[in-house]
């Protein structure tokens, strides 16, 4: 019997084994040593719910899950908490929603000691008392062989007791709900937050989310969520004294935004400029090139910041492993591609999760095709628009603008997403594990997961080169069927 037969049939008998009760062999079966990473992100309320060992268990079972990426920190809904209220509840877990009890904060301890230098002291996650998910988790997930690496994002509580010195200024001067990288309040709270973890976990790593772009694409409405003119920053008197270091004029670069501001507010209400318009956006740019400037000092804060963790984490355990989530917009907004050099975060970045969620896409590019179409691209018809960028992104045949939605992106995009990403990192040591949507909630009639396009998206992964994928966006959200699908994928390519 030759290798592959060996494993198919070994993968048989695993599997009959588990139908019969009280049997769990692949529970007690440590991971392959030279398998590929296979990570799933999820939240301290399913190992509540469900219990640790099994929730362990139920992951390594269904998809030979090696390395558990748990929600440490957020108050934001998208890592963390049970389903999404109104969208149907998967078959596990409590079969009730969390609507009225998720508060988020950090679902670890923390020592103060870490904290001295911030004017955050107060962000413990109140859902489940004193349960500390970190503490909980890595004991049992060690005894099966199973790595943890703790995962957090920039998602802060707008109101915490001392949250204002570190928060973003908008165009008009108000303190708003994002952090500010050039704070020092802030980017001492943030090493801080990995110095307790690093300190006091026996973690595998730690990776780190900012769901956020620079002022102009925010300006220009460029990206699948709501415009987010209110969010036109950062004027904080750290960011412009900076500015001012780098030569960059700030009161040019606040009197290009407003000048962008009105063109934006008129372009949304049909209002269109003699010349176009493309061309009147391209006539602000070019009388304010700060308005470019200020968008690169954005992005070079947060890279920054990011360095900073890196930094931060190997000066005290240089084996710990460093990475990003790489935004989903990162796949619709040209401009903000162009920020995600894969190469030059390369040197700080022991591994990249690029999102490449293949269901929600479809209603995601549809709504970034809207938005920037009824700003700086007002003049071309939607569908002209949406092929521009399938070419200018290098897409393959996908959905038209009338069925993507409901469609979906195929597992085609998640090859050639892949592919792309794997070239950019080429001759460099950081991992690529992309992130695929294993149930991602989308909207009535949009595209919805199910088994066959989950198996297909992970054998496209990997056929684009990944070194691992990532099961998201949270186990508590994922119905365990898709779940079986990529274990079904990897016992097809004997990963497994």
């Amino acid at each position: 019997m030759d290798r592959r037969q060996f494993i198919a049939g070994t993968g048989a008998a695993l599997a009959a084994a588990q139908a019969v009760p009280g049997v769990n062999l692949l529970a007690q079966a440590a991971p392959k040593k030279n398998a590929p990473m296979i990570g799933i992100q999820i939240g301290a309320v399913s190992f509540r719910d469900e219990g640790t060992d099994a929730v362990i268990e139920e992951c390594q079972r269904d998809a030979f899950v090696n390395t558990l990426f748990v929600a440490a920190f957020t108050y934001g809904r998208g890592i963390a908490g049970r389903q999404i209220p109104g969208q149907p509840l998967p078959d596990h877990g409590k079969q009730q929603y969390d609507k009225d009890t998720f508060v988020g904060g950090c679902y670890t301890n923390y020592d103060r000691k870490y904290f001295a230098d911030t004017t955050l002291k107060e962000f413990r996650a109140p859902d489940f008392g004193d349960y500390d998910v970190l503490e909980d988790v890595i004991p049992k997930a060690k005894k099966r062989g199973v790595k943890t690496i703790a995962w957090f994002e920039d998602v802060m509580g707008k109101n915490l007791p001392g949250i204002k010195p570190m928060q973003d200024v908008n165009l008009q001067g108000e303190k708003i709900s994002t952090m500010n990288f050039n704070a020092p309040g802030y980017r001492a709270w943030i090493l801080g937050m990995v110095e307790n973890w690093t300190r006091n976990y026996d973690l595998d790593g730690i990776m780190w989310g900012s769901e956020r772009q620079g002022p102009l694409s925010n300006a220009l409405g460029a990206s699948h969520g709501d415009p987010r003119l209110s969010e036109v920053c950062d004027f904080s008197e750290s960011t412009i004294a900076k500015a001012k270091a780098q030569g960059i004029n700030a009161d040019r670069a606040k009197k290009g935004y407003e000048e962008l501001e009105k063109f934006v507010t008129a372009s949304r209400k049909g209002v269109r400029p003699t010349d176009g318009y493309y061309v009147m956006l391209w006539r602000l740019m070019l009388k304010y090139p700060e308005l470019l400037a200020w968008e690169a000092l954005w992005t070079q804060s947060l890279r920054e910041t990011q360095k900073a963790v890196y930094d931060k984490v190997k000066s005290i355990k240089l084996e710990m492993g460093v990475g990003w989530h790489i935004w989903h917009n990162n796949s619709f907004n040209p401009i903000y591609r162009a920020e995600q050099d894969y190469a030059e975060m390369a040197p700080y970045s022991d591994f990249l999760k690029v999102v490449i969620y293949q269901n929600c896409a479809g209603e995601r590019m549809v709504d970034y095709i809207n938005s920037v179409g009824a700003t700086y691209f007002a003049d071309v018809p939607k569908q002209e628009l949406l092929d521009f960028h399938y070419r200018v992104l290098d897409y393959g045949p996908e959905a038209d603008m009338a069925h993507l939605a409901a469609t979906g992106f195929s597992a085609d995009y998640v090859f050639r997403e892949t592919k792309r990403a794997k070239q950019d990192l080429a001759g460099t040591k950081t991992q690529l594990w992309p992130g695929i949507d294993v149930d991602i909630p989308t909207g009535p009639g949009s595209a919805k997961g199910t088994p066959a396009m989950t198996k297909q998206v992970v054998e496209a992964a990997f056929k684009g080169g990944a070194d691992g994928v990532l099961i998201s966006r949270k186990y508590s959200e994922m119905k365990l069927a898709d779940l079986r699908a990529v274990g079904d994928a990897l016992r097809s390519m004997n990963m497994a």
